[in-house]
C-alpha cells in the first residue's frame, strides 16, 4: 500500500473535559498518514483517481474546528472516520497533538495516534 501523509495541521478546537479547555480552546495538531494505491492516478496522471490531499486537509481543520468532545481519542476517531469516507484510502494513521494540554508538569507533547481502515 502506496501513503500519503499531511504533517502538522493546525487548527483551534474547544475539546477537553476541563472548562477551561471548553471555554478558551487551544491548538491541536494533526498527522495524517493515508493508506491507498497510487498506480492507477500515476499511470493515468488524473488527481481524479487518487485522493485529494487537499480536501482531506479542509475536512479534518474542520472536524477539529467543530462539535467539541472530551476526549482526544475521540477526536482521533472522527478524524480517522472523515479520511475514511474516500473510497480511495484503504487505511489511516491519524496523531493528535495536544501541546497546551493541561498537566501541571513540564513537558513537550502529548498525542494520540490511532490506525483505522476499512473493514
Amino acid at each position: 500500500m502506496d501513503r500519503v501523509a499531511l504533517r502538522g495541521l493546525k487548527a483551534r478546537g474547544y475539546h477537553g473535559v476541563f472548562p477551561r479547555e471548553r471555554e478558551e480552546g487551544q491548538t491541536f495538531i494533526v498527522d495524517l498518514v493515508l493508506g491507498l494505491d497510487t498506480r492507477p492516478a500515476a499511470a493515468d496522471d488524473d488527481l481524479a483517481k487518487t485522493v485529494h490531499y487537499g480536501i482531506v486537509a479542509e475536512e479534518v481543520v474542520a472536524v477539529v474546528q467543530g462539535e467539541p468532545v472530551d476526549l482526544v481519542e475521540t477526536l482521533a476517531e472522527r478524524i480517522a472516520q472523515t479520511c475514511l469516507k474516500h473510497e480511495e484510502v484503504q487505511e489511516v494513521e491519524v496523531c493528535v497533538h495536544k501541546p497546551d494540554a493541561p498537566i501541571t508538569v513540564p513537558f513537550d507533547d502529548v498525542t494520540v495516534t490511532i490506525t483505522r481502515s476499512r473493514v
